[in-house]
């Protein structure tokens, strides 16, 4: 059995447009966030090969994850290839390795997310219920981005 997950989801956007807004603070916040009140994102990224992106994210200042990711390959607006420290609320933590892929297709982008080696079912799991949300929140994010009339005709049904 693997202990990795892969998620892929379509957005209405050119690749460039995804790439800077998943590599932006704002893009973080929406990634990681959630609509719960008072859920709390902090994003410091220093997006460069060797750079340090960490994120911390959880229900309240007090009750924070972290995620300590070093970039080993960026390849703008096509490809990002990190290393990966998680610790969770309890203290402990484990490494994977991340890889999003942009790929243009028909003016949109098919945003490719594969996160490898979990050390556990549960954690796996766990990620499995979460990323579909996190792709959801970002594509949200960049249609907002967008003039308002845009973005209302961009979200209608």
């Amino acid at each position: 059995m693997s202990l990795d997950v892969e998620f892929a989801r379509l957005i209405d956007a050119p690749p460039e447009e995804v790439f800077d807004a998943f590599t932006e603070p704002e893009g973080q916040q929406a990634f990681y966030g959630q609509d719960d009140l008072g859920w709390v994102v902090q994003s410091q990224c220093d997006l460069r090969v060797g750079g340090v992106w960490t994120v911390e994210f959880g229900p309240s200042p007090s009750e924070l994850y972290r995620h300590d990711h070093v970039f080993r390959v960026i390849e703008r607006p096509h490809r990002l290839v990190l290393a990966s420290t998680e610790t969770r609320l309890d203290g402990s933590s484990f490494h994977t390795q991340l890889e999003f892929t942009f790929e243009a297709s028909g003016g949109k982008t098919l945003m490719t997310m594969t996160q490898r080696g979990f050390p556990t079912t549960e954690l796996r799991d766990e990620h499995q219920r979460g990323v579909p949300n996190a792709l959801a929140r970002l594509e949200r994010h960049i249609l907002l981005r967008r003039t308002p009339s845009d973005a209302r005709h961009d979200l209608a049904p």
